[in-house]
């Protein structure tokens, strides 16, 4: 289960579904951040090849990421209790 995100524009998204900025993507995301909930283990999001799940590095170590397209990601820390801070973040 999603225990916060780290912005309003992913919250939106995920509780009215439907999102200004994230028009584009917007069907994709919300389909990963309800299988994201749906979760109880991180590796529940490497079960489909087209999520990409990956541990980040760097200035990001401790988070991980799944792909919604080439260009965005939803990046994410894990926890016990599940994912935290979840954000939709343009990755170009």
């Amino acid at each position: 289960m999603i225990r916060s995100f780290a912005d309003r524009d992913t919250q939106e998204l995920f509780y009215s579904e439907r999102s200004r900025r994230f028009s584009a993507v917007a069907r994709v995301a919300l389909r990963k951040l309800i299988q994201m909930n749906q979760s109880t283990i991180l590796s529940d999001l490497a079960a489909p090849p087209g999520n990409d799940l990956e541990a980040l590095t760097g200035r990001q170590t401790g988070f991980h990421s799944i792909r919604i397209n080439e260009q965005w990601r939803i990046v994410f820390p894990w926890t016990e209790s599940g994912p935290e801070m979840v954000a939709i973040v343009d990755y170009h």
